[in-house]
């Protein structure tokens, strides 16, 4: 894999001096501190284990239901960093089950929970099936393990949430702005922050891992020439997230500051430098037939087949944002990571309404992606969502 950064257009670090100013302290705190670290397989998950370990923590116990990624973490770990003192532990759970509501009855004890879990994919919500889920998921098992650490005395509750949640248009971004409302009621009794970033650049399941997957298949590089994202890479998920954990105060929300050094960039940019990074020259094709055809030849002349299309799928936003305009900003404490001041206003009697109704729809085993959408609207009035009837699933 080649270097990250000059791929997202960058040549520098985000948060470098931000880490700097501070480790003394994350050494401190995080060696004599316990960690429990949910959806740890994932590559946010993997990201913020690592920036964990390598700080000696006492006690750092992983669970993610992703088995296969859980055995990489480990070999990973041992092939970089090696061991620790401290009790390290991984654990291939499924944070909604029984199993694990045992595991935590039997060892609860942590200073801090991390919760890195996520259904993230905009296309997770072609059906009621998924998007129930992805509920499930982003919502409701955050609102559980957020129980589960106030009433096992937890000092802090971390959970990971999305650029997507300021002003979404998609139901993850909104799932996620949901779930913002039910740290605000959990956090009269723990403590809790969380953070708000970009896409992480190759993360599992994204577009740029996508484009690995297709070079080494020998396919097409397919992605979308109007869409702008911002960009970090995985070790900074991992440092925004750990800053957020230790330092946040109650309710803050951490994104990192807009600058020079963080730009937006399309999908497309990024496919032409990684195919140059590799030595292959960018072949534009105009139809998929076209691109799977030439993916037979072309590369043996050192060209690569690709095809840039505008975006028309639900849940697509044209731009990125990391706060709106109705909420309070703290841009002075660090140097490269903004911080959302949040007080503990929510409607409560809409959140326990939306438990309510979900949990009627569940119960009758029934329920259709009208419904849900509805009720999101009533969460979120101002809900910028838009169906187009198209998904990626129908794209190659």
């Amino acid at each position: 894999m080649k270097p990250i950064l000059p791929l997202i257009g960058r040549n520098e670090a985000l948060f470098k001096q931000d880490i700097a100013n501070n480790e003394t302290k994350l050494l401190d705190v995080v060696s004599k501190s316990k960690f429990l670290i949910l959806g740890g397989a994932g590559s946010i998950g993997q990201a913020v284990t690592k920036e964990i370990f390598k700080r000696n923590p006492e006690k750092l116990h992983v669970v993610d239901i992703n088995e296969n990624n859980m055995v990489e973490l480990v070999r990973d770990i041992r092939s970089s960093f090696g061991y620790i003192n401290g009790d390290f532990q991984t654990f291939a759970l499924d944070i909604g089950s029984v199993e694990y509501d045992a595991f935590i009855n039997a060892d609860g004890e942590y200073d801090y929970v991390l919760n890195l879990s996520a259904l993230k994919h905009v296309r997770s919500e072609k059906d009621p099936f998924t998007l129930m889920r992805m509920i499930d998921v982003n919502i409701f098992n955050t609102e559980k393990t957020m129980k589960q650490a106030a009433e096992n005395g937890s000092k802090k509750y971390f959970c990971v949430s999305t650029d997507k949640a300021a002003n979404p248009v998609n139901m993850m971004g909104a799932s996620k702005r949901i779930m913002e409302m039910f740290l605000m009621r959990r956090s009269a009794d723990i403590a809790i922050s969380t953070a708000r970033f970009a896409n992480v650049a190759f993360s599992d399941g994204s577009l740029l891992h996508g484009f690995n997957q297709r070079i080494q298949k020998q396919q097409p590089i397919v992605a979308p020439r109007d869409i702008k994202r911002y960009f970090v890479t995985p070790q900074e998920s991992g440092e925004l997230c750990l800053m957020s954990c230790i330092f946040g105060e109650n309710r803050d929300i951490f994104f990192p500051k807009l600058s020079e050094a963080l730009h937006l960039i399309t999908f497309a940019d990024i496919a032409v430098k990684h195919l140059e990074s590799l030595g292959y020259e960018p072949y534009l094709c105009s139809t998929e037939g076209e691109a799977r055809q030439l993916a037979r030849s072309l590369p043996k002349q050192g060209k690569w087949p690709c095809l840039f299309t505008d975006s028309d799928t639900t849940g697509e936003k044209d731009f990125e944002e990391f706060f709106t305009d109705n909420e309070t900003l703290d841009m002075k404490r660090f140097e490269n990571l903004g911080v959302i001041k949040n007080e503990p206003m929510f409607d409560a009697e809409l959140v326990s309404e939306f438990e309510e109704k979900i949990a009627t729809l569940k119960q009758d085993k029934a329920w259709t992606k009208e419904q849900l959408v509805q009720l999101f609207f009533k969460m979120l009035p101002d809900f910028g969502h838009k169906e187009t009837g198209k998904y990626l699933d129908s794209k190659m």
